[in-house]
C-alpha cells in the first residue's frame, strides 16, 4: 500500500453506516447514477468513508487502477478548479501553456466536496456546466481549452450549517441521511477501532489489506457485469408509479431508480432486477426528491426549528405562548379550550389575494413610506449586478492578470508594471419573509394580504435572479414553508395551500431566523440579507435581545383602526423599519 491510502481510514474498517456504505459502492460501480450526497451531523462518519472509497474503487478509465481522487476545498478560487495560465511553462517557453485545475485531477475517478452547502455560487455554477456536460471548457487569460472531466461526484453536508442550492442537490443521484445515534456497542468498537489507527495507520491498513482487495475486485466483477442486466417493462412501471407517488420532479429520480436498482442486482451477482432490489434502493433515490403533494419540493434541509427544551430562554417562550393565547381568547371573548378559541381551531386556509404591490405605480405619488420600503425591495439596488458576481471591466480588482501583465511586457521579467483582473462586481441577495401562520392573522382576512404581499416580494426576487426563503410561525411552532432557492416564478399554489391557525411562536420564530442568518452570513461573506416580518403583533414575546443580520422590515398586517397587536413596539426592539399594512392597502388602491 501507498503511504497515502494509509492516510486514510480503511474503508472495509468502518463500522456501521451501512445505507452510506452500499451508497457508495453502488456509485463506485455505475459511475452513470451521478454520485453521492451524504448529509449527517458532525461525527457521522461522512467524511471518513467518502475518502476511504479511493482505496478500494477501480478507475473509471482503468480499472486496474485505483480512481484518481481530488478533494474540492472551500476556499478554492476558479482557477485552481477549471485550470490557467501555466506561468512556469510561460517564462520558460515564452508560449502559452494550460495548467490543468482540480476537475482535470478527477477525471475518471472521484471529485470530493467537503461541506458542499457552502461552497461559494459561482463555483457551483462551474460545476454544474461541468457535470453535465462531461467536459470542461476554459475560455480565459489568452487560453482555449477543452478536456474530458467525467467524476464521480461526492458531497458531504451539515444541514445544521444550512441548506443546498437544488440544482446542485439534483445532481446527486443518490442522497443518505445519516445519525450519529449508535448503540454502546457500536461507540465502543468505533472508539476501539479509531484509536488502533491512530496509534500505527500502515500497521492498521496493512490488517485490511485483503478486505480492500476482496471489496476492489467486487466493485470491478460487478461493474463488468452491469450490460447484462435485465430489467423488465414491469418494473420499470412500478418504478414509474412509485415516482409519480412521491410526486418527484421530472423523470431524473426514475433513471437515477433503474440504474441503481440494476447496479444493486449486479452486486448480489444476479442477472435480472427484482422488486427487493427497487426497494433496497428506493430510500437511496428519493429522500432528496420526494415532497408533498401540498408543499414545493423540499431540496435541503430548513433551518431547524428549536424545540421548547431548545430555546435560548424557556421562560420567554412560556410566557409568549401563554400571552399569545390570552390575546387570542380576547379577540373572541371565548375562554381557554372552547371549540371558538383562535388557539385551538384547527387551520384555515385562505386564498391569496392579488399581489399587493409594494412600490407604488406612480412615483409622483408615492406615500414617504412606500418609497423608505423600496430601498430595501428586491431588485432596486441600482448600479449593481444582483444575484450573482460578474466582470465588471471599469474596475480593477485585487487579483494580478499576468497573462496581460506578461504580454503587454514581453521582455521585462518580473513585469514593471502588474495588469489587474477585472473587479467582481454584484451582490448575493437573499430575502428571509417571516409569516405570521397564526389564528388570529385569519381575522378581516389580513393573512390572504400578507401573502399578496409575499407574492410581490417574490416576483421582484425572481426577476432579478436573487434567493429567497420563508419562514412561518403558528400552529404553535416554526416551520419552513420555502427553503432557500432562487426565487421561483410561480409561487401562489403554494401559498394559497398554507393554512393559518394555533398560537404565535413569535420569539422562537427570531431565534431560528437569527441563527439562519448567521449561518448564511458566515458562508457567504458578501451576502446581504433582507428580511420581512409579516405579523400582527398578537404576542406579548420580548425580543428586545435578541437582533437580525441585515436589514429588517416589520410589515404589521392587522388591519385595524385601533391596534391590539405591538407591531410597533417589536419593530423598535428589533431595529426594524415598521410598515403598517395599510398604507401598502392605501397605494395598491
Amino acid at each position: 500500500m501507498t503511504s497515502l491510502a494509509h492516510s486514510n481510514f480503511p474503508f472495509t474498517a468502518v463500522a456501521g453506516q451501512e445505507p452510506l456504505k452500499l451508497a457508495l459502492i453502488l456509485c463506485a460501480i455505475n459511475p452513470q447514477i451521478d454520485g453521492v450526497l451524504i448529509s449527517g451531523p458532525r461525527g457521522s462518519a461522512k467524511s471518513t468513508l467518502a475518502r476511504g472509497l479511493s482505496g478500494v474503487m477501480p478507475a473509471l478509465l482503468n480499472d486496474e487502477e485505483l480512481a484518481p481522487f481530488a478533494t474540492l476545498p472551500l476556499g478554492t478560487s476558479e482557477d485552481r478548479l477549471l485550470g490557467a495560465l501555466d506561468l512556469e511553462q510561460v517564462l520558460q517557453d515564452k508560449q502559452v501553456a494550460f495548467k490543468p485545475g482540480l476537475l482535470s485531477k478527477a477525471h475518471g475517478g472521484v471529485l470530493y466536496v467537503d461541506e458542499v452547502n457552502l461552497l461559494a455560487d459561482h463555483l457551483v455554477d462551474q460545476l454544474l456546466d461541468v457535470a453535465a456536460s462531461g467536459v470542461n471548457r476554459v475560455e480565459r487569460d489568452g487560453i482555449s481549452h477543452e478536456h474530458q472531466a467525467r467524476f464521480l461526484l461526492i458531497g458531504t453536508m451539515n444541514p445544521d450549517e444550512g441548506e443546498l442550492r437544488p440544482q446542485l442537490q439534483d445532481r446527486f443521484g443518490l442522497m443518505v441521511q445519516l445519525s450519529n445515534q449508535y448503540s454502546l456497542e457500536e461507540r465502543v468498537q468505533i472508539v476501539r477501532l479509531r484509536d488502533e489507527f491512530d496509534q500505527d495507520p500502515e500497521s492498521f491498513s496493512e490488517a485490511f489489506k485483503y478486505k480492500q482487495r476482496n471489496l476492489k475486485n467486487s466493485i470491478r466483477l460487478a461493474r463488468n457485469a452491469l450490460n447484462d442486466i435485465n430489467c423488465s417493462d414491469a418494473l420499470r412501471m412500478e418504478v414509474a408509479t412509485r415516482c409519480q407517488a412521491a410526486n418527484i420532479d421530472g423523470v431524473r429520480g426514475d433513471i437515477v431508480w433503474i440504474r441503481a436498482a440494476m447496479t444493486y442486482a449486479a452486486w448480489r451477482g444476479a442477472k435480472q432486477v427484482t422488486i427487493d432490489d427497487i426497494k433496497t434502493v428506493e430510500e437511496l433515490v428519493l429522500a432528496h426528491r420526494r415532497q408533498a403533494k401540498t408543499q414545493p419540493p423540499s431540496s435541503s434541509t430548513p433551518p431547524p426549528s428549536r424545540r421548547p427544551d431548545q430555546s435560548r430562554s424557556e421562560n420567554h417562550q412560556q410566557d409568549q405562548q401563554r400571552d399569545s393565547q390570552d390575546i387570542d381568547n380576547k379577540e373572541t371573548g371565548e375562554s381557554e379550550g372552547r371549540e371558538g378559541d383562535w388557539g385551538s381551531m384547527t387551520p384555515q386556509l385562505q386564498k391569496s389575494s392579488e399581489p399587493i404591490r409594494i412600490t407604488s405605480q406612480d412615483e409622483k405619488k408615492a406615500t414617504s413610506t412606500v418609497n423608505r420600503l423600496r430601498e430595501v425591495t428586491p431588485g432596486k439596488s441600482k448600479g449593481k449586478q444582483q444575484g450573482g458576481y460578474r466582470p465588471d471591466i471599469t474596475k480593477s480588482g485585487s487579483g494580478v492578470d499576468w497573462f496581460r501583465s506578461i504580454i503587454n511586457q514581453p521582455q521585462e521579467w518580473p513585469p514593471k508594471k502588474l495588469a489587474h483582473k477585472a473587479a467582481k462586481t454584484g451582490q448575493a441577495i437573499l430575502h428571509l419573509v417571516l409569516l405570521d401562520t397564526s389564528a388570529s392573522t385569519l381575522s378581516q382576512g389580513v393573512f390572504a394580504k400578507a401573502k399578496g404581499v409575499i407574492l410581490d416580494i417574490a416576483d421582484r426576487a425572481y426577476v432579478a435572479r436573487e434567493q429567497i426563503a420563508i419562514l412561518g410561525f403558528g400552529q404553535d411552532g416554526v416551520s419552513s414553508i420555502l427553503p432557500r432557492v432562487r426565487a421561483p416564478k410561480v409561487i401562489s399554489e403554494l401559498l394559497d395551500n398554507l393554512g393559518a391557525g394555533g398560537g404565535t411562536p413569535f420569539r422562537i420564530a427570531i431565534e431560528n431566523a437569527s441563527d439562519y442568518l448567521a449561518q448564511q452570513h458566515k458562508s457567504n461573506a458578501g451576502l446581504h440579507s433582507q428580511t420581512y416580518i409579516l405579523t400582527d403583533g398578537r404576542t406579548q414575546a420580548d425580543v428586545s435581545d435578541l437582533e437580525l443580520s441585515g436589514h429588517t422590515v416589520l410589515i404589521d398586517i392587522e388591519n385595524a383602526p385601533v391596534k391590539r397587536g405591538r407591531g410597533q413596539d417589536i419593530a423598535q426592539h428589533l431595529g426594524a423599519q415598521y410598515i403598517p399594512l395599510n398604507s401598502l392597502l392605501e397605494t395598491h388602491l
